[in-house]
């Protein structure tokens, strides 16, 4: 079928209760400096440079080809108010762990833009160079329909929190 065709009715059913199974997900993002980037990405993030073009560089955390792609953006372009919001990255530890992470994105001079309660876990926001926002995201209910009752109970909080970096 081509896109101007016109579907028979059970076409249409069929098409409609077709659902997608995610596997997995990566990022795309447009970026001033794609290998600028890329290194800082590999320093703050610990992601490894798995393909690169001359206007895009690729990064896993290990286990798949890419999670993240960063391509170069058009010249003169600036961050807008739409799009991508934030990219939570769920850490593997505790409070403490995310203290630690918080405690090297300062040593790192990387802009800490927010800590929050998600009732479910802590939220550590933080910026990129170009400005994109990243969530280190510590669990603290792990079990997903308790998190689902609990965010539906809190209507998906987000309330600051203070939480002091660990430097140990």
């Amino acid at each position: 079928m081509h896109q101007n065709e016109i579907m028979t009715p059970a076409e249409t059913a069929q098409a409609l209760g077709f659902k997608p199974v995610v596997v997995r997900t990566h990022i795309s993002l447009f970026v001033r400096d794609p290998e600028a980037s890329a290194q800082w990405f590999a320093d703050i993030l610990n992601m490894k440079i798995t393909a690169r073009g001359p206007q895009w560089v690729f990064l896993s955390f290990g286990r798949k080809h890419h999670d993240l792609a960063l391509i170069q953006a058009a010249e003169g372009a600036a961050q807008g108010g739409l799009g991508l919001q934030h990219y939570g990255l769920e850490i593997q530890g505790d409070l403490d762990e995310l203290r630690r992470l918080y405690a090297m994105l300062l040593a790192k001079q990387v802009k800490v833009v927010k800590t929050t309660d998600h009732k479910v876990g802590y939220g550590l926001y933080f910026e990129d160079p170009d400005g994109n926002r990243f969530e280190f995201f510590s669990e603290s209910i792990t079990d997903d329909e308790e998190g689902k009752r609990v965010l539906g109970e809190h209507h998906a909080p987000s309330e600051p929190i203070v939480i002091d970096p660990l430097y140990t």
